[in-house]
């Protein structure tokens, strides 16, 4: 039995809806659904939601975790939401908002002007960080993911865009021989 897709979802602040294979959560965020897997079966008992699949071959033990853990991030998403904080290093190296906008200075000749999904908010609290919310996860870190790349961190000074918790790796640089 999978540890995680037998455990069951606490849905007593959303409102959970199952209509055929479509799964809506509403909460105090917004609302989000999914189309379930013709295998897996959700079941809703009062407060809670279980997750059921029919046997145990190997596909069905991998969609009973996936398809709970996906429920329990909309569950999640809709109540508290999800955030990604992104840090920008580097001399002259800066982020601002221009309405809903963001305007990236990273060491290039122009400016980045990225602008991102509706349901994204995007918030500058100094010039070299950026917080990424919403109530999707999979969203969430796409966004954040997008914004990295426009300039990943390089390994012997650290200057680029990282997430606030990731570790940059340092190498040594050239010795005089």
């Amino acid at each position: 039995m999978s540890r995680v897709g037998k455990k069951p979802i606490n849905i007593k602040d959303v409102q959970v809806t199952l209509s055929g294979d479509t799964l809506k959560v509403k909460g105090k965020l917004g609302e989000l659904e999914m189309k379930v897997h013709p295998n897996m079966t959700v079941e809703i008992n009062g407060d809670e939601l279980t997750v059921k699949r029919p046997n145990d071959l190997k596909e069905n033990r991998a969609l009973h975790g996936l398809t709970r853990a996906l429920i329990q991030n909309m569950v999640q998403g809709v109540t508290e939401g999800f955030t990604k904080v992104l840090d920008i290093v580097g001399v002259g190296y800066r982020a601002e908002l221009k309405g809903k906008n963001l305007l990236l200075n990273v060491g290039y000749s122009h400016p980045i002007y990225f602008v991102p999904p509706d349901e994204i908010k995007l918030e500058v609290p100094t010039q070299t960080q950026i917080k990424v919310s919403g109530i999707d996860k999979e969203l969430v870190g796409l966004v954040a993911a997008k914004i990295r790349s426009f300039r990943k961190p390089e390994p012997y000074k650290g200057k680029g865009i990282k997430y606030s918790d990731e570790i940059i790796v340092r190498k040594a640089g050239k010795t005089a021989g």
